[in-house]
């Protein structure tokens, strides 16, 4: 059942991080850019969990938490930095 669901998912988030991808270069403001990149993030994080299945390994799961808490940081620097223009005060 696993060799058949995960290949569905891969290429659902794969297309979820097409389309991000293409709201990130497309983005009419900064607020749309900075929200895509954060849910490219998402994907990229749900890529790493289905690799980590996939290959049954639980290095993968770490790397995917290091990278969720860079992803909150770097989207909270980037907002305030689009609201107030300075991130450290």
């Amino acid at each position: 059942m696993l060799s058949i669901v995960l290949p569905i998912a891969l290429s659902a988030i794969g297309v979820a991080f097409v389309l991000n991808l293409w709201r990130l270069v497309k983005g009419p403001d900064a607020t749309d850019r900075i929200l895509a990149l954060d849910t490219m993030t998402i994907n990229a994080i749900a890529l790493i969990m289905l690799l980590g299945i996939a290959l049954g390994t639980t290095v993968y799961f770490e790397a995917a938490l290091i990278l969720a808490m860079m992803g909150f940081v770097g989207t909270v620097a980037l907002c305030k930095f689009l609201l107030g223009g300075d991130i450290i005060e």
